[in-house]
């Protein structure tokens, strides 16, 4: 008795399941939801290769200092790299002196638990990158996370850079224009349309505006596209500055485990089988 009653139970929620999927489809299909303009107009960040990229990626200090550059010319203004010390330059190709050269220019807040005052000096090798004083609203973002804390990492960053676009001819992939399909999307004053952005509207004004707005010491060509691809390997690098060791040690390992899982695998084969034989 008991076990039709469950049976019974189970088929009543069963049919009351299936009977809300099937109600749930069919209001989908006759009334679908509306579509938000950022879902429509919002895009994937681009196609980017690096060096860095995969299982056996290394850096390239060439482009590491191009993007170091980029960073302290234009984007240092705004968001500093506090996570970052001087002396990890050097892992940038920097030899000593220039480091210290670089830090030198730098002046780096120093709290005194004694007196409760703080004090600048330059900056030394041991020093982090000083916080940046912002005076516009809001605070704009720490950039020595970036690359790991942003959903498609670089070439969410490099998107970002070379995306910005005019609002009023954009298209989405169906060739409809924005303020055409959405007439109230038009973006407020003070933001700027950007369709790598989250909601298309971003506070941060185009930083790479032109070609050539940093003369490359290693003569490379600096075009919106080439400065925007070196800072967003130079800010990989600062999420993730031990990704070569980490590849290195990772590799070692996976050959030890492989090795000790067959050799486990044949110990197993012949303390077992004689025991099997019989």
């Amino acid at each position: 008795m008991i076990r039709i009653f469950s049976m019974l139970v189970g088929a009543f929620f069963s049919l009351a399941l299936l009977w809300s999927a099937g109600k749930g489809t069919v209001a989908y299909i006759s009334e679908p939801p509306a579509k938000t303009v950022e879902a429509e107009f919002h895009q994937h960040p681009k196609a980017l290769s690096l060096s860095s990229d995969g299982a056996f990626g290394k850096f390239d200090r060439q482009q590491l200092q191009r993007g170091f550059q980029v960073y302290s010319e234009v984007c240092a203004t705004c968001h500093a790299i506090k996570q970052v010390s001087y002396g990890d330059l050097r892992e940038l190709g920097y030899n000593e002196a220039e480091v210290k050269a670089i830090a030198a220019k730098a002046q780096v807040p120093e709290y005194n638990p004694a007196t409760g005052e703080v004090k600048q000096h330059p900056g030394a090798l041991k020093d982090h990158f000083p916080p940046v004083v912002y005076g516009g609203a809001g605070s704009p973002p720490d950039l020595s996370l970036i690359a790991k804390a942003r959903h498609g990492g670089a070439a969410y960053i490099y998107s970002l850079l070379t995306g910005y676009a005019d609002q009023a001819g954009y298209k989405n992939e169906k060739g409809e224009e924005l303020l055409k399909k959405f007439p109230d999307a038009k973006t407020p004053d003070g933001l700027f349309f950007n369709p790598y952005f989250a909601n298309l509207n971003i506070a941060m004004p185009q930083p790479l505006v032109s070609d050539g707005q940093v003369s490359y010491k290693d003569g490379t060509k600096a075009s919106v596209d080439q400065m925007a691809q070196d800072v967003s390997a130079f800010l990989v690098w600062t999420a993730e500055p031990k990704l070569e060791k980490r590849h290195q040690t990772g590799w070692p390992v996976l050959g030890f485990l492989i090795f000790a899982t067959v050799l486990a695998y044949m110990a197993y084969r012949t303390v077992w089988a004689e025991k099997k034989g019989h």
